[in-house]
């Protein structure tokens, strides 16, 4: 079983949230959602959640710990799988699917006897479709675009970039069976991008790479895909990614 994991924001009934969650398990949910039924929460109240109701630096190092205590407890008790983690309203909510149930309450005790000071719920439910992992941890394709836009932007940081600084966005898009070319091309150019390359992918679908000038900083590139991706939307052609060049101030 793959595991790799992500971390994004959304909002969750008009308030902020943080999520944490195994995006490689999504690879394996139908061979492992019979063997895995039940999911299962524990719900923590932060006592010094910051303004917007997430994780304060000041509780960082505690809830970090309260994890792994939980992590070691579903080891020694070998029951499920840790699928995710939501910051949300002032809570933490630790998410795992169950493969059995009857010592769930052996799983708490050992986990959790060092935190009494703090408020904390817990259950489970049958869950065999995985409906909580795929609609609630899942992000959509939007929520995707901006995980990969945040990585673009931190390893462009990494090497120093100067995100504020205006430069050539390299953007690529991938044509549907329904497009009409002529007519995306048309109102890429109204918005100031330049076409450039035809393209191809492995399925020999087509494409065409376009740039435009704009700044890579997160909330920037955010509000440009997500526009780029409903524009194209609109003439049955996806979007499928960035790229730009380093800029050093």
């Amino acid at each position: 079983m793959q595991e790799y994991w992500e971390i994004y924001m959304k909002n969750l009934e008009g308030k902020p949230a943080s999520i944490l969650f195994n995006a490689g398990i999504s690879i394996d949910i139908k061979a492992i959602r019979y063997i895995y039924p039940q999911i299962a929460f524990v719900k923590v109240k932060l006592k010094e959640p910051n303004e917007r109701g997430l994780l304060s630096q000041n509780e960082e190092a505690e809830i970090t710990y309260l994890e792994d205590k939980l992590e070691a407890s579903l080891i020694k008790y070998r029951i499920g799988k840790y699928v995710g983690r939501i910051f949300n309203d002032g809570y933490v909510t630790f998410l795992y699917y169950l493969q059995f149930t009857y010592n769930w309450q052996d799983f708490l005790d050992f986990a959790l006897d060092e935190f009494k000071s703090y408020e904390i719920s817990s259950g489970f439910q049958e869950d065999e479709e995985w409906n909580y992992y795929k609609k609630l941890l899942y992000p959509t394709s939007r929520e995707w675009q901006i995980i990969q836009n945040h990585k673009v932007c931190d390893q462009l940081k990494a090497k120093e970039d100067t995100l504020e600084v205006p430069r050539a966005i390299e953007h690529k898009l991938y044509l549907g069976e329904a497009t009409d070319e002529e007519a995306l091309k048309e109102a890429l150019a109204h918005e100031g991008f330049g076409v450039m390359d035809e393209i191809s992918n492995e399925d020999g679908v087509k494409g065409f790479s376009f740039y435009r000038v704009d700044k890579p900083f997160y909330t920037d590139i955010d509000t440009l895909t997500l526009h780029l991706i409903e524009l194209l939307e609109s003439y049955s052609a996806s979007y499928d990614g960035w790229e730009t060049s380093v800029v050093k101030s």
